[in-house]
């Protein structure tokens, strides 16, 4: 399948993913999502595909998020259907990618942020390089961390994840992989020599022999006083833990919470604690599905559209004064189960 936003065919022994919308930075539209999980769908039984690359056209991003736009327009109609529907179509072709039964090579230059990590971040091979800046923003859009991103920022050693999942922060490649969201670092101007060997070949071990050292990771030298700042139970131990430091990093942390939709921060740093609980694809999706699914209707993620791309006033009126209204109540009435409408998954493969 070609069009003008994706390039999906099979060269040599590779099944080729290519994001074409670099003008966009390669934000994932609807039609992409259903084009990426129809291609696994063919190619995970398929002899002639060894593995899958995905890739992306253009220097500035691999992927820097969902296209949001047609999400925000149905949604002040009253149309909250479109945006669940997305969701929860999203999601079945990340779990699709986390559980695909052949190595699966993800380059990822530049931004690659939000619905770029559920995409780039749930293969086997995870490539960056010296331009790479991962993130998961969602809090400074009224929504929480989603695409199965919970369940990376659950693995990140010590406190990362809710350090990166509730402040935004961008990673470089060092970070990256410091924090689990990459394994392997490859400078930019040998991509395209491995992926011409890829798919010669059909060698996924070309990756680990293209690998060089990871650049020094500053979240790694950080660590001992992340672990330390936000190890906190609730949103309001890590505020307490943040306002009782005066270090330049507690500093810095609170001014980013305190951009964030303060729901959002709440529930996020919940289920980050839940993903960790429970170590599967399914249960980080569902959880994330449930705030999600409420995000449109008694949320912030409206709000947070308009502020920063419709209007670009970039002065969200949040339902929260600030992080110290949130409640225990508020929390939980975001991420309670869906009943009827809870996120099933039905693929080969998934535990739910």
């Amino acid at each position: 399948m070609t069009s003008d936003e994706i390039d999906i065919r099979i060269e040599g022994r590779a099944g080729r993913i290519t994001l074409t919308r670099p003008a966009a930075l390669n934000a994932l539209s609807y039609a992409m999502c259903q084009a990426i999980e129809g291609a696994l769908d063919l190619w995970g039984a398929d002899d002639r595909v060894a593995l899958v690359v995905i890739d992306a056209v253009g220097d500035r991003a691999f992927c820097a998020g969902g296209d949001i736009a047609q999400m925000y327009h149905s949604g002040i109609a009253g149309d909250f259907d479109f945006g669940r529907r997305f969701w929860a179509d999203e999601y079945r072709m990340n779990a699709k990618l986390f559980h695909f039964p052949k190595p699966v090579v993800s380059l990822m230059q530049g931004y690659t942020m939000g619905g770029g990590v559920g995409i780039g971040c749930h293969g086997s091979h995870r490539v960056v390089c010296e331009t790479s800046q991962i993130a998961l923003p969602e809090c400074g859009i009224g929504l929480a961390p989603d695409v199965g991103s919970t369940l990376v920022l659950s693995r990140a050693p010590g406190r990362l994840g809710e350090y990166l999942g509730t402040t935004g922060h961008r990673m470089g490649p060092g970070d990256a992989i410091h924090a689990a969201f990459a394994d392997y670092f490859i400078p930019r101007a040998a991509w395209s020599d491995l992926i011409a060997t890829l798919c010669t070949t059909g060698d996924w071990a070309a990756v680990d022999r293209a690998a060089q050292p990871a650049p020094a990771s500053p979240l790694a030298a950080a660590q001992a006083e992340i672990d330390m700042l936000f190890g906190g139970e609730t949103i309001r131990d890590v505020i307490n833990l943040l306002r009782w430091s005066d270090s330049a990093l507690a500093k810095a942390g609170l001014a980013a919470l305190s951009r964030g939709s303060p729901l959002a921060v709440a529930c996020t740093l919940e289920m980050v604690h839940r993903a960790r609980l429970r170590d599967t694809i399914e249960h980080a999706l569902e959880q994330e599905y449930r705030f999600s699914y409420r995000a449109m209707q008694d949320g912030d993620f409206l709000e947070g559209i308009r502020a920063a791309i419709i209007d670009k006033d970039k002065t969200p009126k949040w339902r929260h004064a600030d992080l110290e209204a949130i409640a225990p109540v508020d929390v939980a009435k975001m991420l309670m189960p869906l009943g009827a409408a809870t996120l099933k998954l039905n693929i080969k493969g998934s535990a739910a």
